[in-house]
């Protein structure tokens, strides 16, 4: 199987950015660490360490929004991966949008950019 360099980071963990693998958009940033990686490998669904729950995260788990993996990237450093997936669900945000990069700064301000696609307080109860 193949090894990440999550020795080069004191906590483990190496940066996941995800991708929609038709469209290229940047859906989220999180963190692997060597079980999620293997549990990514091994079922074909993206697979983080949460770092505020400190447990492995099934993305989706509980949203239902499952991300598919469709190709992994990997740096020239092997510490950092770009999923390519499939966004099963309405959103990868967990804050109900399709991308958690939904704002954009603007003369020192966050302007949102996009459509919330599903209210949290009905999804994460």
């Amino acid at each position: 199987m193949l090894k990440l360099n999550f020795e080069k980071s004191p906590n483990g963990l190496i940066p996941a950015i995800v991708q929609d693998h038709r469209s290229n958009t940047v859906l989220m940033l999180a963190y692997v660490n060597c079980q999620a990686w293997e549990e990514t490998l091994k079922t074909g669904k993206a697979h983080f360490w949460s770092r505020s729950r400190n447990q492995l995260w099934l993305k989706g788990e509980s949203s239902g929004n499952v991300q598919f993996i469709k190709d992994i990237l990997i740096d020239c450093d092997e510490d950092t991966i770009i999923y390519k997936v499939e966004q099963v669900g309405n959103a990868a945000c967990h804050k109900g949008y399709f991308s958690c990069f939904f704002r954009k700064e603007e003369h020192g301000d966050l302007v949102t950019i996009a459509n919330r696609v599903f209210d949290p307080k009905d999804v994460y109860k």
